[in-house]
């Protein structure tokens, strides 16, 4: 199944969207001009990924100094990420990159989007695997200096907005070494993972821990981190199903009954 998070919070605290400009700080550049000012607010207004990216790279020609130009740029890949259109993100997050190589949210994005494409068949898989671990390593060390939070921003909203950075990260790295057959170390990322996002618990997360845990004989835990992941799974049917098969499997090593066998209606065991 593709491994999606969500980014709604980061949305909220990363790059300013819906024209609006960014915060008067150092490390917040604004317009030089009042005409670049209009530009840039009416290059935001794009709906989708594509009309942001046509905007951002009309908005380039015109004012290709601008440091405005990484904020456009930001927008249209959140934007690809919202539509779930990985190749076009991982082209907006390279524009990005190449302009600010320590932008938290692309770095971030990138390892994820890499981490839920790689497959066993891919011809430039040791490629990707790098690109993971560096993209991912970069942000969880470069979050408390490389991201400058808005104005309004509470405190609490910041340390949020960098435990979910580092919980997405972290994840990436899970998924990734789950996927090549490490899963002692897609335990303990994925672990970590959802021991930094304790606000709203990924349902995924649970799920790909569960594996990694089954891989790795721990049945009882696998059985734990299942159960976790059916518990929050309601809105996302695919995944509830995977989960219930893995339940039962898991189920049935433990010795207890499988779900189709109990009451519909019960709760889970724990």
């Amino acid at each position: 199944m593709k491994f999606v998070l969500t980014i709604a919070m980061l949305s909220s605290l990363a790059a300013p969207l819906g024209g609006q400009e960014p915060q008067n700080s150092a490390s917040r550049p604004v317009a030089r001009t009042q005409q670049e000012r209009n530009d840039y607010l009416a290059a935001s207004q794009g709906k989708t990924g594509a009309a942001l990216e046509a905007a951002a790279a009309n908005f380039a020609q015109q004012y290709p100094e601008s440091n405005l130009r990484v904020y456009l740029d930001s927008e249209a890949m959140q934007a690809y990420e919202r539509e779930n259109n990985g190749p076009r993100l991982l082209a907006m997050a390279e524009k990005v990159l190449a302009l600010n190589p320590n932008h938290s949210v692309a770095l971030v994005l990138t390892a994820t989007a890499l981490a839920d494409e790689l497959d066993s068949a891919d011809h430039d898989r040791e490629r990707k695997i790098d690109a993971i671990k560096r993209a991912a390593n970069r942000a969880i060390h470069g979050i408390d200096s490389g991201f400058a939070p808005p104005a309004a921003a509470s405190p609490e909203d910041i340390a949020r907005y960098r435990a979910t950075l580092r919980s997405m990260a972290y994840s990436a790295m899970g998924i990734m070494r789950l996927k090549t057959g490490d899963d002692a170390g897609a335990e303990k990322d994925l672990a970590t993972a959802l021991s930094l996002d304790r606000v709203r618990p990924d349902p995924a997360l649970w799920y790909h821990l569960a594996l990694a845990q089954d891989h790795r004989k721990k049945y009882s835990a696998a059985l734990n981190s299942v159960e976790q992941a059916l518990q929050l799974a309601s809105s996302n049917p695919d995944l509830q199903k995977l989960a219930e098969i893995e339940y039962d499997r898991l189920a049935g090593l433990a010795g207890r009954a499988p779900r189709s066998q109990s009451d519909a209606g019960a709760a889970i065991p724990h």
